[in-house]
């Protein structure tokens, strides 16, 4: 109910989201009131170092050393956990905080990845909302468009581009001809990946989300473990060029569909057409597309992390609990999400990409084809560049419709060839 008094927040974590958050309420307090119908305040903060300058004013708000203090505290309403992780401190301050009957707003992809239904179950009974519009592509309204937007659809799919660290790596090396470790050096000096960037190039933090978005379009159980996950180490400048001269760009996608054999959940790069509004996505956007059976696609682009976006997406929310919304977690009540059977990536049937090192003789190709041949792999387009008898040179193909569990069997038998240099390189192809 909107009662005019203020609605007063504790914020668990004081890095660079947390800081925008404060720094937003501050800027927009007065947009806010209007909007929300009753001032927004933070009353109270936790975080590891007291002594660290964050060019905030904290003066008046208490400090809690621990975060799960922080939760029962009766002089705050609402639990904003800015910490991360999937367990910890994180995840006590979350449960504490909804036990004390209090809503929570996270950004925390992580924890609804592993722990997202029981929470969900968890906040229902208590009669609280667990809000995450930042968990997902940042600024962009992904879950409240799928979840509130989308509401009157059968979804059919969704999918899109979830990290901006991997877009900003793969839009450089085709801007620039570099190869993977020289621009993810850069990268990592512009504050666009960490230090180690392991949860973002090898694909774990979009399959955080990927997990989380799924659940939404779905009806489903969280289910991260059967995510298919690959990240981007294997992409090399050379895939790139020949992608772009076959009509496509690399993008490492999240994808999830409901299919006659169950829910699809996979993460991997994917080369997609150039005219098509992922294509067209570069550098640190995110993008996110649904596919509705009545709205058809929607396709929602925007700056996937980051201080001011993450932070716009947690007020949303906080400006939802003060007018008194609440939406079920998931879209359906907990009780009602639905545990449904995983359909593996060995299931998929679609188009591949496929690079080889072999040695330049007579019959290599006659070997590669008779092996494709043996699996009923069909070829659809095939390049190669120049002749170097005796040394190693790059052979390209795309494939038409074949199955996945067919093209893994073909190029295990074609890396075994003594022809073949290194492991083949194998990219799927997806004509959204």
């Amino acid at each position: 109910m909107v009662d005019g008094k203020a609605l007063r927040i504790g914020v668990a974590g004081l890095g660079t989201v947390g800081g925008g958050v404060l720094k937003l309420l501050a800027t927009h307090g007065e947009l806010l009131t209007r909007r929300a119908g009753r001032p927004i305040q933070v009353t109270a903060v936790s975080a590891r170092d007291r002594s660290r300058d964050r060019g905030i004013d904290l003066s008046g708000l208490r400090w809690h050393d621990n975060a799960a203090d922080l939760a029962v505290d009766d002089g705050i309403d609402v639990l904003v956990e800015l910490i991360g992780g999937s367990d910890g401190v994180a995840k006590q301050a979350v449960e504490a905080a909804i036990a004390a009957g209090k809503p929570v707003v996270t950004a925390n992809k992580a924890l609804l990845a592993h722990h997202g239904a029981s929470l969900a179950a968890r906040a229902e009974a208590a009669g609280v909302s667990l809000a995450y519009e930042a968990a997902v592509a940042g600024g962009i309204p992904a879950i409240k468009g799928l979840r509130e937007g989308l509401a009157a659809n059968n979804i059919r799919e969704v999918h899109g581009i979830l990290n901006g660290t991997c877009n900003y790596i793969l839009t450089e090396m085709r801007t620039t001809g570099r190869d993977f470790a020289d621009v993810l050096a850069d990268a990592q000096r512009l504050g666009y990946a960490e230090s180690d960037p392991s949860f973002d190039v090898d694909g774990v933090d979009a399959a955080h989300k990927l997990a989380v978005l799924t659940a939404v379009a779905f009806g489903v159980h969280v289910d991260f473990r059967s995510v298919h996950i690959e990240g981007i180490r294997h992409i090399s400048a050379l895939d790139i060029a020949y992608a772009q001269e076959l009509g496509y760009r690399i993008r490492l996608l999240g994808i999830a569909r409901r299919t006659e054999d169950g829910i699809e959940q996979r993460v991997h790069p994917c080369m997609v057409p150039i005219s098509s509004p992922i294509g067209a996505t570069d550098g640190v956007f995110n993008a996110v597309v649904a596919d509705g059976d009545f709205v058809d696609k929607v396709v929602l682009v925007g700056r996937g992390a980051g201080e001011g976006p993450t932070a716009s997406a947690v007020v949303a929310d906080l400006v939802d609990i003060a007018r008194g919304r609440s939406t079920p977690t998931f879209g359906v009540p907990a009780s009602a999400l639905e545990v449904a059977k995983a359909s593996p990536i060995s299931n998929r049937r679609g188009r591949y990409y496929v690079r080889l090192m072999v040695v330049d003789r007579p019959g290599v190709i006659a070997e590669i084809a008779a092996t494709l041949r043996d699996q009923n792999v069909s070829m659809e387009a095939f390049l190669q560049r120049g002749r170097a008898p005796g040394e190693a040179v790059p052979v390209v193909w795309t494939t038409h419709d074949t199955d996945e569990a067919a093209m893994q069997q073909a190029l295990a038998t074609i890396a075994s060839l003594d022809s073949v240099t290194e492991p083949p390189r194998m990219i799927r192809i997806e004509d959204f």
